[in-house]
């Protein structure tokens, strides 16, 4: 699937000078192995500076609004088919290729007579993480990037999550839409309940993928990873970095966790986190933030690269780095650490008689850990589990629906504990990383657990912000699973992702836990083996328990009231409704 993103140009119009085309033209690599490019240069003769988008989805047949906006700025736009897509020679092996193809075309594109060595590159998703590649490499020529809704790790990003379960629905979705055979027609209901899953590429493609059996034989963040993620290389990137990523986006967190680290390193980069999934839309079925969620990612492109490939002063890039739309109160706020260095922990602790199963359940979040012990039970069956509903998914809403969603029908089943706090008698902002610290146990050798964290409305409504999982053989490291031992209590803790909203007054805190959120992450077996090839699965009794001893709680960051930060005027960053 090709999508496109709120990347446009300004909302003023600049009057179109006619681009210099050249069409197809051949970009050599390392390896003799050639690439497909479209040229747009300001004018046949002197030097500019040009924007680089390097794509596998099509470069298409001509100049786009985008790139006119740029030529019209005097930049040379290069638009490149990566290796092996379209119109590119080679085989496609994302995993592996895009950082030498990267460095290849940078160099090429600085010696020709058009351009004056200074490059940046452009795009979202894929077409970010080509940014990154290039950028941990340190070519001269490259001199800022722009990644929107891209992440920064393959393994914690694109394949598996950060507790370790492999996020099915966004993998094998992405393959069915991009690498499918031409006649084939698959089914996104059908293929992510396949198995084994070592042949599910065949069942979502209709033919082998060597990425996704790289993927499978690399369960854990081991050496294949390590040796090529920007996250262990991040030491390394050098240049300025302006990252777009949304709430509702899978990549979001990594792109906060990338800006925190380059922030320590060189304080050159910023980013923007808003309302948004991963094709920067801002309206959703079920959940309205307003008119002014929406930014002008054009403005700010052209902001960002006149600044640092025209060495134009650019008054906006003195405000504070990063600014982020916080939900409930609908406004966007700048800071400048991630998490906001103002921000407390706050926890709020699982409660109940023991029967939190469902909505109907008697579970509850409490400020302080409940003088009773107590422990829920359910059981976890992998041929039924609960279902994903919105979220943080990707990369077709058509098929596999995001964003925000009611979830009082998963609140239904048995297998889902609901704990709740009572209604708030002010609002409490919460911005940062959300975790589930959890005491548990489990009958099997391995199994998985879930939180989600949801802001129950006055009406009842249960919208759902963040989530996560756990692979219990993780809990320890992601580096060296190791088995379970039944009936044993582990103390784990489960990333549950990020955010940014205010629980309104009279609005309530609820967690989920369970042990599935199928298809975003595949279904544990419950074996102990080897998942990508198990096609038995088992069913798990999983306990939870709570009170002094065992403390199982939701770990929220607060903002103090009156913390010195600014919240912008609601429409400062706003462009309105952008083209997408």
């Amino acid at each position: 699937m090709r999508v496109l993103y709120l990347i446009t140009a300004c909302s003023a119009a600049l009057s179109a000078a006619p681009a210099v085309k050249h069409l197809r033209v051949k970009v050599p690599m390392r390896d003799g192995v050639r690439l497909s490019a479209n040229l747009f240069l300001p004018s046949e003769r002197g030097r500019a500076p040009a924007v680089l988008e390097r794509t596998p989805y099509g470069m298409g047949a001509d100049i786009t609004p985008l790139y006119q906006t740029f030529v019209d700025r005097g930049y040379a736009v290069v638009a490149q088919d990566v290796r092996g897509r379209y119109e590119s020679e080679g085989e496609f092996r994302p995993l592996t290729q895009e950082s030498a193809d990267g460095d290849d075309t940078l160099n090429w594109i600085a010696r020709q007579p058009w351009c004056n060595g200074k490059i940046g590159m452009i795009g979202g998703s894929y077409r970010g993480i080509v940014q990154w590649k290039a950028a941990v490499l340190g070519n001269p020529h490259l001199k800022a990037i722009f990644p929107v809704v891209s992440g920064w790790d393959d393994y914690r990003d694109r394949f598996y999550s950060t507790g370790g379960a492999m996020k099915l629905g966004n993998r094998l979705g992405w393959m069915a839409e991009n690498l499918k055979l031409p006649e084939y027609r698959p089914d996104f209901g059908k293929y992510v309940l396949h198995l084994p899953l070592r042949t599910s590429d065949v069942a979502a493609t209709g033919q082998p993928s060597s990425m996704l059996q790289q993927a499978l034989d690399h369960p854990a963040f081991d050496s294949f990873w390590r040796a090529i993620s920007v996250r262990e290389a991040i030491g390394a990137v050098r240049i300025p970095v302006f990252a777009v990523g949304g709430w509702y986006d899978n990549f979001g967190e990594s792109d906060l966790d990338a800006y925190a680290a380059l922030r320590k390193a060189s304080g050159l980069n910023r980013v923007v986190i808003g309302p948004w999934p991963h094709d920067m839309s801002y309206k959703f079925p079920h959940a309205d933030f307003g008119p002014d969620s929406g930014i002008p990612v054009g403005a700010l492109q052209l902001a960002w690269f006149d600044h640092w490939l025209m060495g134009k002063d650019e008054p906006s890039l003195s405000e504070a780095p990063m600014k982020i739309f916080v939900m409930g109160s609908n406004r966007w706020r700048e800071e400048r650490e991630w998490p906001p260095s103002q921000g407390r922990p706050r926890d709020w602790y699982l409660g109940g008689q023991g029967r939190a199963n469902s909505l109907e359940g008697d579970g509850v979040l409490t400020d302080r850990p409940p003088e009773r012990a107590a422990q829920d039970t359910f059981v976890f069956d992998p041929l039924d589990p609960a279902p994903t509903r919105g979220g943080a998914v990707c990369c077709n809403p058509r098929v596999f629906p995001w964003g925000p969603m009611d979830q009082r029908p998963v609140e239904q089943r048995s297998d889902v504990l609901v704990y709740t706090s009572g209604p708030l008698a002010s609002d409490l902002e919460v911005i940062g990383p959300v975790k589930a610290i959890l005491y548990a146990a489990t009958t099997a050798k391995d199994t998985d657990f879930t939180a989600k964290l949801v802001d129950v409305f006055p009406d009842g409504e249960a919208r759902n912000l963040t989530d996560g999982i756990l692979r219990l053989r993780y809990r320890d490291s992601l580096e060296k699973p190791q088995p379970a031992t039944p009936g044993e209590v582990y103390k784990i803790a489960i990333d549950a992702g990020v955010t940014a909203n205010v629980f309104l007054k009279g609005h309530r805190i609820r967690v989920e836990i369970s042990s599935s959120n199928f298809p975003r992450f595949d279904r544990n077996s419950n074996t102990g083996g080897r998942i990508a090839d198990e096609t038995k699965l088992l069913k798990a009794t999983q306990t939870i328990y709570h009170g002094r001893e065992h403390p199982s709680r939701l770990a929220l960051v607060a903002m103090p009231r009156g913390a010195r930060t600014r919240n912008l005027k609601p429409g400062r960053q706003s462009a309105g409704p952008q083209a997408r």
